[in-house]
């Protein structure tokens, strides 16, 4: 069976990305890009462990033209893209445990990967690029093995026109200026989706959030540098909020970009998010946006998913997250904001399942929210600092992992006996039953 089949028949929310039977444990990319004409040419170098014995390896790569591919470890017989998809076949099997290097030279005019919530991926501004790959978007820059569970870490080495600055997921390391570009070397070693892997260009100003929990810095236009100075004077308290409810901040720092064009939405990237000018200035302004995205670094880029089935863990976590903050900041406390979301969700149909939303219905508004209330409902019966503990917990026993629904499970069972005992246990175990596998709207816990 092939390696695409096998994905689609064990994860019934595969993509139709993704080789189950290898891992990419790092990506070295040499990029270079010229803005205006939108030309990206690149050589990829993947570190790849084999995991069940195979001859063939399917890369992702979409839109883009490749030149050569290269092998070592094993002989190459012969490459086909096509599709999006670039199918390498051995000269030989490799067993299991196999290491390879493979090699990628490509290039073209980058576009987004259609989805079926739009395009994803590389998009160019109107002046620089962002690119927002959740969830398949990958592919439109760089060939991977985009699955959500297969995290590597990457060196990103990016060259760019001279007045461009550039962000990658992780530390830059090094710039190297000459007489009309600028190259911006990125490292991040901690595992990374391909999905949460990002590149942004733009002619940017770095100002400083704050340094306390975490180094936190914006990239944004000039022109918009006093309005975001005014919005996001708090951040280094809205960090520090989210360090005491959930752990240590998981990465060397966080970046906030702001292009200068309006976005419908901000997304999150390894160690940063992209909001749009919109959510700085004007109707499209929110707060909560900013914990939202912020919050995404424990729960999605540390703690990962290991399928898309799972995604409430990532965004009813986020959506907590705001809730959490609008209380700690003088706004509508957490018992307030559940009622009035579980109002709003008793009104809509009760046709989905938390734990088993479907695939076309992953980025439903009620998995956010619905998440969110499950998370609360949790609290309202472990109470707050045993609810507290359990959040430390997941973040530390997951961290830099990936987890699924049933861990969550576990891990809550198992604090709520040490909190109450088993009979505090199967009250547990029975709520997250209601809230995760049934379709009705359970109504929130009495007060603890």
């Amino acid at each position: 069976m092939r390696a695409a089949a096998r994905a689609s028949s064990s994860d019934p929310y595969a993509t139709g990305h993704g080789d189950p039977s290898f891992h990419v444990a790092r990506y070295d990319l040499d990029l270079t890009y010229r803005v205006a004409p939108n030309r990206l040419r690149g050589t990829a170098t993947l570190d790849v462990e084999v995991l069940a014995p195979t001859r063939v390896l399917v890369l992702d790569l979409v839109g883009l033209t490749v030149e050569r591919v290269e092998v070592a470890g094993a002989p190459l017989a012969r490459h086909d893209h096509r599709g999006g998809r670039l199918t390498l076949r051995l000269g030989r099997d490799v067993d299991a445990g196999t290491r390879l290097t493979v090699t990628v030279r490509y290039g073209g005019t980058p576009r987004p990967v259609r989805s079926p919530w739009g395009e994803v991926g590389w998009e160019e501004l109107e002046d620089g690029v962002i690119v927002a790959s959740q969830p398949t978007g990958a592919p439109s820059w760089f060939p991977c093995n985009d699955r959500p569970d297969d995290r590597a870490t990457y060196r990103t080495a990016l060259t760019v026109d001279a007045p461009y600055r550039v962000l990658a997921h992780g530390r830059l390391v090094e710039r190297r200026a000459r007489a009309s570009t600028t190259t911006w070397v990125h490292e991040e070693d901690r595992p990374t989706a391909p999905y949460l892997a990002t590149v942004q260009v733009g002619r940017y100003e770095e100002v400083v959030l704050g340094d306390g929990a975490a180094p936190q810095r914006a990239l944004v236009p000039a022109a918009l540098v006093p309005a975001l100075r005014d919005r996001l004077g708090d951040h280094d308290a809205l960090l520090s909020c989210l360090v005491d409810a959930f752990g240590p901040y998981p990465f060397a720092g966080y970046t906030l970009v702001c292009t200068p064009d309006d976005l419908e939405i901000p997304v999150e990237a390894q160690g940063a998010a992209v909001f749009g000018a919109n959510h700085l200035t004007g109707p499209d302004a929110d707060d909560r946006l900013v914990a939202h995205e912020l919050a995404h670094q424990w729960f999605g880029n540390s703690v990962g998913l290991r399928t898309w089935q799972d995604i409430w863990l990532n965004e009813g976590f986020a959506c907590w997250a705001e809730w959490w903050w609008s209380q700690a900041s003088g706004g509508p406390d957490v018992r307030t904001l559940a009622r009035t979301w579980h109002e709003r969700l008793a009104a809509r149909p009760q046709d989905l399942v938390l734990s088993d939303p479907g695939y076309d219905r992953i980025f439903d508004d009620r998995v956010y929210k619905r998440g969110a209330l499950t998370l609360e409902a949790l609290r309202t019966v472990l109470g707050t600092d045993a609810f507290l503990g359990l959040l430390r917990a997941w973040t530390s026993r997951y961290a830099h992992a990936t987890a699924t629904t049933d861990d969550l499970r576990a891990l809550a069972s198992e604090h709520a006996a040490a909190t109450g005992g088993e009979a505090l246990a199967g009250r547990v175990a029975d709520l997250l039953a209601d809230w995760l596998d049934r379709p009705g709207l359970p109504p929130l816990p009495a007060s603890w």
